[in-house]
């Protein structure tokens, strides 16, 4: 089952990343719609997906998960540059 996860930060406001969006089935897909009509990059990464459906929604990821979003946030600058 497909699944699908948003993640939101503001370095001004929040500490950490914060989970915005979740979920499974439908819900993936219409996260993944709103996505791609807000020209927001995507990145398919299956292990990350699991770890971060765990987090609670408008809670901020967990400080194991930092480096892996680190590494996610710095994959949408690189892809934002592009643009």
């Amino acid at each position: 089952m497909k699944k699908a996860a948003a993640l939101r930060y503001d370095k001004e406001k929040e500490h950490a990343p914060k989970v915005v969006a979740k979920g499974e089935g439908e819900a993936a897909k219409n996260i993944i719609k709103i996505a791609e009509l807000n020209k927001l990059p995507i990145k398919k990464d299956e292990d990350l997906i699991e770890l971060l459906s765990k987090v609670e929604l408008d809670k901020e990821v967990p400080e194991a998960l930092y480096k892996v979003v680190a590494e996610l946030f710095s994959f949408v600058y690189r892809v934002s540059k592009k643009d």
